[in-house]
Protein backbone atom coordinates (compact mmCIF):
# COMPACT_ATOMS: atom_id res chain seq x y z
CA UNK A 1 0.00 0.00 0.00
CA UNK A 2 2.86 2.41 0.90
CA UNK A 3 4.52 1.78 -2.46
CA UNK A 4 1.40 2.61 -4.40
CA UNK A 5 0.79 5.75 -2.37
CA UNK A 6 4.35 7.01 -2.80
CA UNK A 7 4.38 6.39 -6.55
CA UNK A 8 0.99 7.98 -6.94
CA UNK A 9 2.03 10.92 -4.79
CA UNK A 10 5.11 11.42 -6.93
CA UNK A 11 2.88 11.60 -9.98
CA UNK A 12 1.09 14.58 -8.43
CA UNK A 13 4.25 16.70 -8.30
CA UNK A 14 4.37 19.49 -10.90
CA UNK A 15 7.10 18.98 -13.48
CA UNK A 16 9.40 21.85 -14.42
CA UNK A 17 8.77 20.94 -18.07
CA UNK A 18 4.97 21.02 -17.86
CA UNK A 19 2.72 23.99 -17.23
CA UNK A 20 1.18 23.27 -13.86
CA UNK A 21 -1.83 25.48 -14.64
CA UNK A 22 -2.84 23.09 -17.41
CA UNK A 23 -2.88 20.09 -15.08
CA UNK A 24 -6.25 18.76 -14.13
CA UNK A 25 -5.96 16.79 -10.93
CA UNK A 26 -8.52 14.06 -10.26
CA UNK A 27 -10.92 14.43 -7.41
CA UNK A 28 -10.79 11.82 -4.68
CA UNK A 29 -13.82 10.51 -2.90
CA UNK A 30 -11.93 10.71 0.39
CA UNK A 31 -9.79 13.65 1.68
CA UNK A 32 -7.26 11.35 3.30
CA UNK A 33 -5.12 10.46 0.28
CA UNK A 34 -4.47 13.95 -1.14
CA UNK A 35 -3.68 15.26 2.31
CA UNK A 36 -1.09 12.52 2.95
CA UNK A 37 2.37 14.20 3.02
CA UNK A 38 4.69 13.10 0.25
CA UNK A 39 7.71 12.72 2.54
CA UNK A 40 5.76 10.43 4.87
CA UNK A 41 4.81 8.10 2.02
CA UNK A 42 8.30 7.91 0.62
CA UNK A 43 9.83 7.35 4.06
CA UNK A 44 7.46 4.50 4.76
CA UNK A 45 8.40 2.90 1.46
CA UNK A 46 12.18 3.28 1.21
CA UNK A 47 13.67 3.56 4.70
CA UNK A 48 13.87 -0.17 5.44
CA UNK A 49 15.23 -1.11 2.03
CA UNK A 50 17.67 1.70 1.37
CA UNK A 51 19.25 3.02 4.58
CA UNK A 52 20.67 6.47 3.97
CA UNK A 53 23.22 6.49 6.78
CA UNK A 54 26.65 4.86 6.68
CA UNK A 55 27.89 2.47 9.34
CA UNK A 56 29.63 3.74 12.46
CA UNK A 57 32.86 2.10 11.41
CA UNK A 58 32.81 3.76 7.98
CA UNK A 59 32.20 7.20 9.48
CA UNK A 60 34.91 6.63 12.07
CA UNK A 61 37.51 5.58 9.48
CA UNK A 62 36.85 8.76 7.48
CA UNK A 63 36.93 11.13 10.46
CA UNK A 64 40.20 13.09 10.80
CA UNK A 65 42.21 12.27 13.88
CA UNK A 66 42.02 14.73 16.74
CA UNK A 67 45.83 14.72 16.90
CA UNK A 68 46.43 15.57 13.23
CA UNK A 69 48.52 18.73 13.10
CA UNK A 70 47.18 20.20 9.83
CA UNK A 71 43.62 18.95 9.17
CA UNK A 72 43.30 21.14 6.06
CA UNK A 73 46.51 19.74 4.56
CA UNK A 74 46.68 16.00 5.36
CA UNK A 75 49.71 15.38 3.13
CA UNK A 76 51.83 17.96 4.96
CA UNK A 77 50.45 16.70 8.26
CA UNK A 78 51.48 13.10 7.49
CA UNK A 79 54.95 14.16 6.39
CA UNK A 80 55.44 16.13 9.63
CA UNK A 81 54.03 13.24 11.66
CA UNK A 82 56.47 10.85 9.99
CA UNK A 83 59.37 13.15 10.84
CA UNK A 84 58.30 13.56 14.46
CA UNK A 85 57.77 9.81 14.88
CA UNK A 86 61.19 9.08 13.38
CA UNK A 87 62.86 11.47 15.83
CA UNK A 88 61.01 9.91 18.78
CA UNK A 89 61.84 6.34 17.72
CA UNK A 90 65.49 7.22 17.11
CA UNK A 91 65.69 9.00 20.49
CA UNK A 92 64.30 5.89 22.18
CA UNK A 93 66.90 3.68 20.51
CA UNK A 94 69.68 6.16 21.27
CA UNK A 95 68.59 6.38 24.90
CA UNK A 96 68.94 2.64 25.49
CA UNK A 97 72.02 2.56 23.28
CA UNK A 98 73.79 4.92 25.68
CA UNK A 99 72.88 2.61 28.56
CA UNK A 100 74.38 -0.31 26.68
CA UNK A 101 77.52 1.59 25.69
CA UNK A 102 78.21 2.85 29.22
CA UNK A 103 77.43 -0.48 30.86
CA UNK A 104 74.88 1.06 33.25
CA UNK A 105 72.61 -1.97 32.94
CA UNK A 106 73.35 -5.54 32.02
CA UNK A 107 73.51 -5.95 28.26
CA UNK A 108 70.73 -8.55 28.18
CA UNK A 109 68.48 -6.29 30.26
CA UNK A 110 69.15 -3.32 27.97
CA UNK A 111 68.31 -5.46 24.96
CA UNK A 112 64.95 -6.43 26.45
CA UNK A 113 64.19 -2.86 27.50
CA UNK A 114 64.64 -1.87 23.86
CA UNK A 115 62.41 -4.81 22.93
CA UNK A 116 59.67 -3.71 25.35
CA UNK A 117 59.68 0.02 24.61
CA UNK A 118 60.29 0.68 20.90
CA UNK A 119 57.09 -0.81 19.49
CA UNK A 120 54.69 0.70 22.06
CA UNK A 121 56.37 4.13 21.78
CA UNK A 122 55.89 3.93 18.01
CA UNK A 123 52.19 3.08 18.44
CA UNK A 124 51.71 6.12 20.68
CA UNK A 125 52.46 8.28 17.62
CA UNK A 126 49.84 6.70 15.34
CA UNK A 127 47.12 9.31 16.08
CA UNK A 128 49.40 11.95 14.53
CA UNK A 129 48.74 10.45 11.10
CA UNK A 130 45.65 10.78 8.93
CA UNK A 131 43.24 7.93 8.37
CA UNK A 132 43.51 5.74 5.32
CA UNK A 133 46.27 4.20 3.25
CA UNK A 134 48.58 7.21 3.08
CA UNK A 135 48.76 7.55 6.85
CA UNK A 136 49.41 3.83 7.29
CA UNK A 137 52.16 3.78 4.64
CA UNK A 138 53.95 6.87 5.94
CA UNK A 139 53.76 5.58 9.50
CA UNK A 140 55.16 2.19 8.47
CA UNK A 141 58.15 3.90 6.85
CA UNK A 142 59.47 4.68 10.34
CA UNK A 143 60.08 1.05 11.40
CA UNK A 144 60.80 0.33 7.73
CA UNK A 145 63.77 2.65 8.01
CA UNK A 146 64.89 0.68 11.04
CA UNK A 147 64.84 -2.46 8.91
CA UNK A 148 67.38 -0.88 6.56
CA UNK A 149 69.44 0.35 9.50
CA UNK A 150 69.43 -3.11 11.08
CA UNK A 151 70.53 -4.70 7.82
CA UNK A 152 73.39 -2.22 7.39
CA UNK A 153 74.57 -2.80 10.97
CA UNK A 154 74.24 -6.57 10.70
CA UNK A 155 76.11 -6.70 7.41
CA UNK A 156 78.88 -4.49 8.76
CA UNK A 157 78.30 -1.63 6.30
CA UNK A 158 78.63 0.76 9.22
CA UNK A 159 79.29 0.33 12.93
CA UNK A 160 77.43 1.63 15.98
CA UNK A 161 78.65 -0.04 19.15
CA UNK A 162 75.87 1.24 21.39
CA UNK A 163 73.08 0.08 19.06
CA UNK A 164 74.69 -3.31 18.47
CA UNK A 165 75.05 -3.93 22.19
CA UNK A 166 71.50 -2.82 22.92
CA UNK A 167 70.01 -5.09 20.24
CA UNK A 168 72.17 -8.23 20.48
CA UNK A 169 72.73 -10.90 23.13
CA UNK A 170 76.49 -11.24 22.85
CA UNK A 171 77.55 -8.07 21.04
CA UNK A 172 77.87 -9.77 17.64
CA UNK A 173 76.55 -7.60 14.81
CA UNK A 174 75.36 -10.70 12.89
CA UNK A 175 72.74 -11.31 15.57
CA UNK A 176 70.87 -8.28 14.24
CA UNK A 177 70.05 -10.18 11.06
CA UNK A 178 67.77 -12.54 12.99
CA UNK A 179 65.67 -11.50 16.01
CA UNK A 180 66.00 -7.69 15.70
CA UNK A 181 65.28 -7.88 11.97
CA UNK A 182 62.16 -10.03 12.53
CA UNK A 183 61.09 -7.59 15.25
CA UNK A 184 61.26 -4.59 12.89
CA UNK A 185 59.55 -6.53 10.09
CA UNK A 186 56.64 -7.57 12.33
CA UNK A 187 55.99 -4.00 13.50
CA UNK A 188 56.26 -2.59 9.96
CA UNK A 189 53.86 -5.12 8.45
CA UNK A 190 51.38 -4.80 11.31
CA UNK A 191 51.30 -1.05 10.81
CA UNK A 192 51.00 -1.20 7.02
CA UNK A 193 48.41 -3.99 6.74
CA UNK A 194 46.28 -3.65 9.89
CA UNK A 195 46.81 -0.04 11.00
CA UNK A 196 45.14 1.54 14.01
CA UNK A 197 41.53 0.54 13.24
CA UNK A 198 42.31 -3.15 13.71
CA UNK A 199 42.76 -4.83 17.10
CA UNK A 200 45.05 -7.33 15.37
CA UNK A 201 47.77 -4.69 15.05
CA UNK A 202 47.47 -4.00 18.78
CA UNK A 203 47.64 -7.70 19.64
CA UNK A 204 50.66 -8.38 17.42
CA UNK A 205 52.78 -5.46 18.62
CA UNK A 206 51.83 -5.70 22.32
CA UNK A 207 52.46 -9.45 22.54
CA UNK A 208 55.72 -9.14 20.60
CA UNK A 209 57.05 -6.17 22.57
CA UNK A 210 55.53 -6.05 26.05
CA UNK A 211 54.71 -9.76 26.28
CA UNK A 212 57.87 -11.37 24.92
CA UNK A 213 60.10 -8.73 26.51
CA UNK A 214 58.67 -9.12 30.00
CA UNK A 215 58.81 -12.92 29.70
CA UNK A 216 62.59 -12.76 29.52
CA UNK A 217 62.99 -10.05 32.19
CA UNK A 218 60.75 -11.80 34.73
CA UNK A 219 61.90 -15.29 33.78
CA UNK A 220 65.56 -14.49 34.46
CA UNK A 221 64.80 -13.16 37.93
CA UNK A 222 61.88 -15.26 39.16
CA UNK A 223 61.98 -18.26 36.87
CA UNK A 224 63.19 -20.92 39.27
CA UNK A 225 60.37 -23.30 38.37
CA UNK A 226 60.84 -24.54 34.81
CA UNK A 227 58.18 -25.77 32.43
CA UNK A 228 58.02 -29.60 32.26
CA UNK A 229 58.09 -29.61 28.44
CA UNK A 230 60.78 -26.93 28.03
CA UNK A 231 63.51 -26.55 30.63
CA UNK A 232 64.67 -23.31 28.99
CA UNK A 233 61.40 -21.58 29.84
CA UNK A 234 59.89 -20.85 33.25
CA UNK A 235 56.37 -20.74 34.60
CA UNK A 236 56.89 -17.18 35.85
CA UNK A 237 58.14 -16.04 32.45
CA UNK A 238 55.18 -17.52 30.58
CA UNK A 239 52.69 -15.99 33.02
CA UNK A 240 54.45 -12.63 32.76
CA UNK A 241 54.29 -12.78 28.97
CA UNK A 242 50.56 -13.51 28.86
CA UNK A 243 49.82 -10.86 31.51
CA UNK A 244 52.02 -8.13 30.00
CA UNK A 245 50.80 -8.72 26.45
CA UNK A 246 47.19 -8.74 27.59
CA UNK A 247 47.42 -5.63 29.78
CA UNK A 248 49.30 -3.69 27.10
CA UNK A 249 46.69 -4.71 24.51
CA UNK A 250 43.82 -3.55 26.71
CA UNK A 251 45.64 -0.30 27.44
CA UNK A 252 46.09 0.45 23.75
CA UNK A 253 42.50 -0.59 23.05
CA UNK A 254 41.32 2.20 25.36
CA UNK A 255 43.95 4.56 23.94
CA UNK A 256 42.79 4.11 20.35
CA UNK A 257 39.13 4.02 21.40
CA UNK A 258 39.57 7.50 22.89
CA UNK A 259 40.33 8.72 19.35
CA UNK A 260 37.42 6.77 17.87
CA UNK A 261 39.48 4.29 15.88
CA UNK A 262 38.06 1.16 17.52
CA UNK A 263 35.34 0.34 20.03
CA UNK A 264 36.24 -0.79 23.52
CA UNK A 265 34.11 -3.63 24.86
CA UNK A 266 34.20 -6.55 27.22
CA UNK A 267 34.13 -8.93 24.28
CA UNK A 268 37.26 -7.38 22.80
CA UNK A 269 39.03 -7.61 26.16
CA UNK A 270 38.25 -11.34 26.27
CA UNK A 271 39.59 -11.77 22.74
CA UNK A 272 42.83 -10.01 23.67
CA UNK A 273 43.16 -12.43 26.60
CA UNK A 274 42.77 -15.40 24.23
CA UNK A 275 45.39 -14.07 21.81
CA UNK A 276 47.91 -13.29 24.56
CA UNK A 277 47.42 -16.68 26.21
CA UNK A 278 47.92 -18.60 22.96
CA UNK A 279 50.96 -16.48 22.06
CA UNK A 280 52.51 -17.22 25.47
CA UNK A 281 51.86 -20.94 25.01
CA UNK A 282 53.49 -20.94 21.56
CA UNK A 283 56.45 -18.96 22.89
CA UNK A 284 56.96 -21.56 25.63
CA UNK A 285 57.33 -24.57 23.34
CA UNK A 286 60.86 -25.60 22.23
CA UNK A 287 60.27 -24.93 18.54
CA UNK A 288 59.74 -21.23 19.27
CA UNK A 289 63.29 -20.94 20.60
CA UNK A 290 64.72 -22.78 17.61
CA UNK A 291 62.96 -20.65 15.00
CA UNK A 292 62.99 -17.32 16.89
CA UNK A 293 60.18 -16.04 19.08
CA UNK A 294 60.34 -12.67 17.32
CA UNK A 295 58.91 -14.56 14.37
CA UNK A 296 56.59 -17.09 16.02
CA UNK A 297 54.93 -14.67 18.47
CA UNK A 298 53.73 -12.10 15.89
CA UNK A 299 52.67 -14.83 13.47
CA UNK A 300 50.67 -16.56 16.19
CA UNK A 301 49.11 -13.29 17.35
CA UNK A 302 48.11 -12.37 13.80
CA UNK A 303 46.65 -15.82 13.08
CA UNK A 304 44.69 -16.13 16.33
CA UNK A 305 43.64 -12.47 16.09
CA UNK A 306 42.26 -13.09 12.61
CA UNK A 307 40.18 -15.97 13.98
CA UNK A 308 38.77 -14.25 17.06
CA UNK A 309 38.36 -10.59 16.01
Amino acid sequence: MATKLSVYSLSLLPSPFVDSSSLSLPRFPSPIVPSLPLHFATRCTFRARFPLTTSRISRRSLTPSLAVMFPDNPVLSDVCASGITTVIAFACLRFWGEFGKRGIFDQKLVRKLVHVSVGPVFMLCWPLFSSGLRGAVLASLVPGGNIIRTLLLGLGVYHDEGTIKSMSRYGDRRELLKGPLYYALAITLSCAFYWRTSPIAIAVICNLCAGDGMADIVGRRLGTEKLPYNRNKSVAGSIAMAAAGFLASVGYMYYFASFGYIEDSGGMILRFLIVSTVAALVESIPISSEIDDNLTVPLTSALVGTLVF
